[in-house]
């Protein structure tokens, strides 16, 4: 197994739950805002309207991973690990993510742009405590190929949101 995979591996298992529910099709462009809501039809139930206090939580969790992913995109590894959850962490040693994450992002080549796409709040993930998670997909061009970015964050004890996961394809 490459170190390039064993690393994506490791941060996937962060983000597991989360991605399969978040799967795009490969170059799909962002998420379009909902059309006008069509009258309801008998039997038909309309989805839960999103909470405010959800709605806050997506926010929160989209700003911290879009900050977090422009440390990867100026290559400031060791920032970017040591602004993560401590779950990330201790999952995650620092050695184990400066010798693999070049080996990640660098096939990738220069970053040219990224697009937000939908964000997902969750109290549940898969092999994690319960807790408020949010996960964004981003849909990123580098100058040699054009990826998914998948970033997990999570409100911590104190209530700080970090990234807990990261993940591309």
């Amino acid at each position: 197994m490459t170190a390039s995979r064993t690393l994506t591996l490791a941060a996937a298992l962060f983000c597991t739950a989360a991605g399969a529910q978040l799967k795009l099709p490969k170059n799909a462009p962002a998420a379009p805002s909902a059309p006008a809501a069509a009258p309801a039809q008998s039997g038909a139930q309309a989805p839960a309207p999103v909470s405010s206090e959800q709605a806050a939580k997506e926010a929160a969790g989209k700003l911290v991973a879009a900050a977090w992913l422009t440390l990867l995109d100026r290559r400031d590894w060791g920032t970017a690990w040591e602004s993560t959850a401590a779950m990330f962490r201790s999952t995650v040693p620092l050695a184990m993510w400066m010798d693999n994450i070049p080996n990640v992002r660098t096939p990738l080549g220069v970053f040219v742009e990224r697009q937000t796409g939908p964000a997902s709040y969750k109290t549940t993930l898969e092999g994690r405590p319960a807790g408020d998670y949010v996960s964004v997909v981003f849909l990123t061009k580098f100058d040699k190929k054009e990826v998914q970015e998948i970033v997990t964050t999570v409100r911590e004890a104190d209530g700080k949101w970090r990234v807990t996961g990261y993940s591309t394809r």
